[in-house]
């Protein structure tokens, strides 16, 4: 057997940011396997336009960077993890520039190289409080040793600072799936594009491999979850089709404990129009604004930060609007910017606009909130390790805890490379317990409950439930009817892609609305009607383990935790028994 073949193997499940960066990281020390069930460089990344959200001049500092991360959280973030992320960030976007992404930069005129500059609404003025970027990240002389040196940045919804480096002007996620996969190309890791995982492989707790959806069979060291989102859940999503909640629900079935699933943060601006396609923060952060049917500017009676409010605070404004005139549209209103700025700085954008006949320079864009991103997921600690051994997970499949029930914009991406890097650290050189932190809920058993007379749905019958039941608003009469429906329904039988999807989301809807009920208050993206305000004893992450599974997808059998078997927690897997929160 040749040296390489005596390495551990580690499957790497997913394309985007989190998983390109595990492969490439692994690389050197494990058997890589990446599998993908669509091509290569499909993935939420690939259309992340906003940017992404780091530390690097000396106006900034990582405290203001987790301070703001944490107010946007409402008061469920992590603060370990975010701690993590922000001080961390730094040193993975200089190795994404080390893997060739190209990030923008200014030019001699202080305009972007092959983008615009930040316009109105920069934000150089807004100073921030705190310690100052520690002294690697200040700008140097310019000299071709600093990579920071000439970095543009922008300014988006609730940062304090204008730390959002962009590439291609509004093609960030693009151009880093672009480089990824040119590194990647030229390493040893093995990649299967087209593939479907069906399942884990468990053996005696222990997650030991994948089966695929044809019934074949990979054995594997440790498998790596970083499948994205789950934004087809809803009918209205920026998300591309293969965000079928697929992690999650492979964890579910295999029995591993998932939390903060009713956290769903819906983008307050897409395009009213078909497809439901992004209108960046950063357009905002420009300087564009919000006005209603009668062209009045109301975000200012919403918020103090107007436009810049957090995303729920905003969707919710432009709900409200929209129920409030019936079959008018609110608007987006960027003409003061100019047709030619808006065309520079956000390329993508422009002809989106272009496409479905609007002309944003000219006049203002109808715009509505839609599904964008599961803050919950699968749990893991801080290094990306989940309840079952053998498993983890990083990225928007997983939960830290770290953007609690409100995601800051444009630290996604910063998220899946910082945990990516970290979960592979883990793995190679091994990782030190975490404390059990309180602000985190014992796992309660979740059962799927189906009649037997139930039927099978269509995706579309699911999207619609839980748009009109589980969506931007909740109440206890919606969620009971949505489990009500939902127990009438009948699993897909996986037998091609296509149904695995759905089985997929049919498991994690339910979960959801499950979530969604147990929370009573209202906090970030999760607002009850019935319960309109924050609850400070439900300030805790809650997290849900499946009871009992129905019959396995595929004809394989699915989880089934024996009766005798406690419901145990993750104190009781990767971390010493509980202690309370340190307070900060």
């Amino acid at each position: 057997m040749s040296a390489v073949d005596r390495r551990p193997h580690l499957v790497v499940v997913g394309s985007g940011v989190a998983g390109l960066t595990a492969a490439l990281e692994a690389a050197t020390s494990h058997r890589v396997t990446l599998l993908t069930k669509a091509d290569l460089d499909q993935s939420n990344t690939r259309y992340a336009q906003g940017g992404i959200a780091v530390v690097h001049t000396a106006e900034d500092s990582v405290a203001a960077h987790v301070r703001d991360t944490l107010v946007a959280g409402a008061g469920l973030s992590d603060v370990g993890a975010v701690e993590v992320l922000c001080g961390e960030g730094p040193d993975a976007v200089l190795a994404m520039l080390g893997r060739g992404v190209g990030f923008d930069r200014l030019g001699s005129a202080g305009h972007f190289t092959g983008a615009a500059a930040s316009g109105p609404g920069d934000g150089a003025e807004r100073g921030t409080e705190g310690t100052a970027a520690p002294a690697a990240l200040r700008p140097g002389d310019g000299a071709v040793h600093d990579p920071w040196a000439g970095l543009a940045h922008g300014l988006e919804a609730a940062h304090s600072a204008a730390r959002i480096l962009h590439a291609g002007g509004d093609a960030t996620g693009a151009a880093i799936v672009s480089a990824l996969l040119a590194r990647l190309t030229a390493s040893p890791v093995v990649v299967r594009a087209r593939t479907t995982v069906g399942d884990l492989l468990v053996e005696d707790g222990v997650v030991v491999g994948v089966r695929l959806l044809d019934g074949e069979e990979l054995r594997a060291d440790a498998v790596l979850l970083a499948t994205g989102g789950a934004g087809q859940l809803y009918p209205f999503t920026t998300n591309p089709a293969v965000a079928t909640a697929d992690g999650v629900a492979l964890a579910l079935r295999a029995g591993a404990v998932v939390s903060d699933l009713e956290m769903y943060q819906f983008h307050p601006t897409s395009l009213d129009a078909p497809g439901s396609f992004l209108v960046s923060e950063a357009v905002r952060g420009e300087g564009a604004v919000l006005r209603d049917a009668d062209g009045y500017r109301f975000m200012t009676d919403v918020h103090p930060d107007a436009e810049l409010a957090p995303r729920d605070v905003v969707a919710r404004g432009i709900a409200t609007q929209m129920a409030r005139h019936p079959g008018r549209p609110v608007v987006l209103d960027a003409t003061a910017l100019g047709s030619a700025f808006l065309a520079r700085r956000f390329p993508t954008i422009d002809a989106a606009c272009r496409r479905l006949g609007f002309d944003w320079g000219r006049e203002p864009i109808p715009v509505t909130p839609a599904a964008h991103y599961a803050m919950g997921g699968v749990r893991t600690d801080g290094w990306g390790r989940t309840s079952l051994p053998g498993l983890l997970a990083v990225g928007e499949v997983a939960c830290t805890g770290l953007h609690g029930a409100n995601r800051l914009a444009s630290n996604s991406l910063l998220e899946g490379a910082v945990f990516a890097t970290r979960a592979v650290r883990g793995l190679r050189d091994g990782a030190p317990a975490e404390p059990w932190d309180a602000g985190w809920a014992e796992p309660a058993p979740f059962t799927v409950t189906e009649r037997p007379d139930a039927v099978l749905p269509t995706r579309a019958d699911l999207q619609q439930l839980l748009w009109r039941s589980a969506g931007l608003v909740r109440d206890r009469a919606g969620l009971e009817e949505a489990a009500d429906v939902l127990a009438g329904w009948r699993s897909p039988e996986a037998t091609d892609a296509k149904s695995a999807e759905d089985a997929n989301l049919v498991l994690v809807g339910r979960a959801l609305v499950a979530a969604a009920t147990a929370r009573t208050e209202s906090r970030g993206s999760h607002h009850r009607r019935d319960f309109p305000s924050p609850d400070s004893t439900q300030a805790v992450h809650r997290s849900l383990v499946l009871d009992e599974a129905p019959a396995g997808r595929g004809g394989h059998p699915a989880r089934r935790r024996p009766a005798s078997e406690p419901t145990v927690g993750l104190a009781d897997r990767f971390r010493p028994a509980p202690v309370a929160r340190s307070p900060r």
